[in-house]
């Protein structure tokens, strides 16, 4: 069921339409802190779509949303379940999105 959900939702996380896709970075941001560990099987679907585009993005209020996002992430899950996934994305990621997610691992 948890599968099916952020399969759908992890579409809006790219949506072409900005605003769309701010609120779905800020509803993320709201949802870490129920479901906390209970992510973690969806976690290698969700990184991807929150840090694609979203943290390179020149919309401040979606870098500002996703940058919440990752936060919170580090917040509520268990670190050892976030540390394949960011470092996967860190080495293909460029810009200011490879400079924020490398701070976070370190």
């Amino acid at each position: 069921m948890l599968f099916q959900i952020f399969d759908a939702f992890k579409s809006r996380l790219h949506d072409s339409n900005s605003k769309v896709n701010q609120v779905a970075l800020e509803t993320m941001h709201k949802m870490i802190p129920l479901l906390k560990d209970s992510l973690s099987p969806v976690i290698n679907m969700l990184i991807p779509a929150i840090v694609d585009n979203n943290l390179n993005s020149k919309n401040p209020g979606i870098y500002a949303a996703a940058t919440n996002v990752i936060q919170a992430l580090c917040q509520h899950l268990d670190t050892s379940v976030l540390l394949q996934p960011f470092c996967t994305k860190a080495q293909f990621l460029s810009g200011k999105a490879k400079q924020d997610l490398t701070e976070k691992l370190a």
